[in-house]
């Protein structure tokens, strides 16, 4: 993935009295090419199950069309979204494309699934009903096995079991499940919800399956079923928390220098006054801040990176604004219009997540909409 350090000299040039033409402090590249790699990866480890692609959130705050356009060129057929809402631009964007809906049938939303030839994931006895009210067709069933979060518990199974005509005019595509701790491979729950899973699905109408989530598809075939749903994977994130990652990384995050400061005496930086900056010491002012989703958390806790060299975030990161310690870096190599990587190079998207005390998926899908996004590879 190549990374601008620097805009050309004329890229500060604007066409006309608004000025839109400047350029952002803020770049997020996406590399399409690596995203392809990471499906195929995923792909091949899922065979012979089908690979289908979860692009909810906007592709988890990466941009639905680019992403979903790429992996339907590398073959991907199926896709999820959240909700009913984010279906018909992904329609538009694949008009053949498989698309489910994991919030399956909400009060009001039948007219939007239908029109837009959306399936729903039915969770409870309520969708279930609500759909076969609106003509019913193809959906999947959700089976709660552990989450006691969306899907149809024991009690919701047994309930089907016992009027299979409520199944009628539902064409049953598949029956799914979500492992809730298949980021931790040893976890007694994923044997656990397995067990549970076979139980109630043997309830149900005979259909093909869904189990793997993005960590799923690299524990073994039993937590896979016949159709996996590759989620954080495809976008650079860690699966998995106790070991490296499988895929490799996606995005790069870089922020301008919009001032140099050199400290000739000891002084504070930022609200709070939280880091002391002792002589001789620079620091570098990057324009990009938690209104990027850049997280405030990470002050004082986290690295950057520019040129491959690792620099600490110093203070509290403030809304447009975070202060870096350049000192390392030669005075004549770095200054205002240069840019430093946020997130890429040397300081990878789970290591931010880790600082910030949460995980890549919040991370992605917080990125702002005032930095500039560009795709890299084949779109």
């Amino acid at each position: 993935m190549a990374h601008p350090y620097r805009y050309p000299p004329d890229a500060y040039a604007t066409h006309g009295s608004t000025g839109e033409d400047l350029p952002s402090p803020g770049i997020l590249v996406v590399d399409l090419d690596a995203l392809a790699r990471n499906y195929r990866k995923m792909r091949q480890a899922a065979a012979p199950a089908d690979c289908a692609a979860v692009v909810k959130a906007n592709a988890y705050g990466l941009g639905i069309a680019p992403i979903a356009r790429r992996l339907a060129r590398e073959g991907c057929r199926r896709f999820f979204v959240a909700t009913a809402g984010e279906g018909p631009e992904l329609r538009e964007v694949l008009p053949g494309a498989s698309i489910y809906v994991l919030d399956g049938v909400l009060p009001g939303s039948e007219r939007v699934l239908l029109g837009a030839g959306l399936t729903p994931v039915l969770n409870s006895v309520d969708q279930i009903d609500r759909w076969v009210r609106a003509g019913g067709g193809s959906a999947v069933l959700h089976v709660d096995t552990g989450m006691s979060r969306l899907g149809l518990d024991e009690a919701a199974v047994a309930e089907i079991a016992r009027r299979p005509a409520r199944l009628q005019s539902v064409d049953v595509e598949c029956v799914m499940t979500h492992l809730a701790c298949a980021d931790e491979p040893g976890h007694q729950m994923n044997r656990e919800q397995l067990e549970r899973f076979a139980a109630l699905r043997a309830k149900l109408p005979p259909a093909p399956t869904s189990i793997g989530n993005s960590a799923g598809i690299f524990l073994g075939l039993e937590h896979r079923g016949d159709i996996v749903r590759a989620g954080i994977g495809l976008y650079g994130g860690n699966p998995f928390t106790d070991r490296d990652s499988p895929v490799e990384p996606v995005v790069n995050l870089s922020a301008m220098i919009v001032q140099l400061r050199t400290v000739a005496e000891p002084r504070t930086v930022g609200y709070g006054a939280t880091h002391d900056a002792r002589p001789p010491c620079r620091l570098a002012v990057c324009g990009v801040g938690y209104a990027d989703g850049y997280p405030r958390s990470v002050g004082n806790r986290c690295m950057a990176s520019f040129r491959g060299l690792r620099v600490p975030v110093v203070g509290r990161v403030s809304m447009d604004l975070t202060c870096l310690d350049v000192s390392a870096v030669p005075e004549d190599e770095i200054g205002p219009g240069d840019f430093v990587e946020l997130i890429g190079g040397a300081v990878g998207l789970d290591e931010v997540a880790a600082a910030a005390g949460t995980i890549g998926y919040e991370i992605l899908t917080g990125l702002g909409p005032r930095l500039e996004r560009r795709y890299e590879g084949l779109a």
